[in-house]
C-alpha cells in the first residue's frame, strides 16, 4: 500500500494525480491486477475522467449548481456542508485494473483529485493487489 499526498491551493478544484497513482502502482511490482485509490476524506472526493482546464471548470460549476452554499444543518456545525454533499455524490475511491504493470485507463481518462473544501493537504491511498489471470 502506498500513501501519496498533496497539498491543493483553492477551496475547489480538480487535481490530476494519475502520474502519482501510476508510479505507485509500477512501484507494487503488480502485473496484473486492480489498483484501489482511495481519499479518505469527507470533503474530497476521486474520480476518473479526462484532466483538461475547461472541463475542470466544467465540473466545478456543475458541482456547484448542485450543492450550492445554503441553509444545511451541518452547516450549523462548521459551515461546509455543501463540500461533504459533493464528496458523497463524487465518491471517495475508484478501482482501476492493473495491465503490465500499468493502470488500464481508457484513452482521455485521468485518475483526479476533488478538492471540495481546500487549501488542504490531501492523502491518498493507493492499494494494488494482484489478481491470478
Amino acid at each position: 500500500m502506498a500513501e501519496l499526498r498533496f497539498k491543493t491551493k483553492k477551496k475547489t478544484g480538480l487535481l490530476d494525480i494519475t502520474g502519482d497513482v501510476g508510479k505507485a502502482v509500477s512501484g507494487s511490482g503488480v502485473k496484473s491486477g486492480i489498483c484501489l485509490v482511495f481519499a479518505p476524506h469527507a470533503t474530497a472526493a476521486i474520480i476518473l475522467n479526462e484532466s483538461e482546464p475547461n472541463l475542470s471548470e466544467d465540473f466545478e460549476a456543475a458541482f456547484a449548481r448542485l450543492f450550492p452554499p445554503g441553509a444545511y444543518a451541518h452547516n450549523r456545525i462548521d459551515g461546509n456542508a455543501e463540500a461533504h454533499l459533493k464528496s458523497g455524490f463524487a465518491g471517495a475511491g475508484a478501482c482501476i485494473p492493473v495491465e503490465n504493470g500499468a493502470l488500464a485507463l481508457g484513452t482521455w481518462q485521468s485518475v483526479l483529485l476533488c478538492e471540495f473544501d481546500g487549501p488542504r493537504e490531501r492523502r491518498v491511498i493507493v492499494k494494488v493487489v494482484e489478481s491470478d489471470d
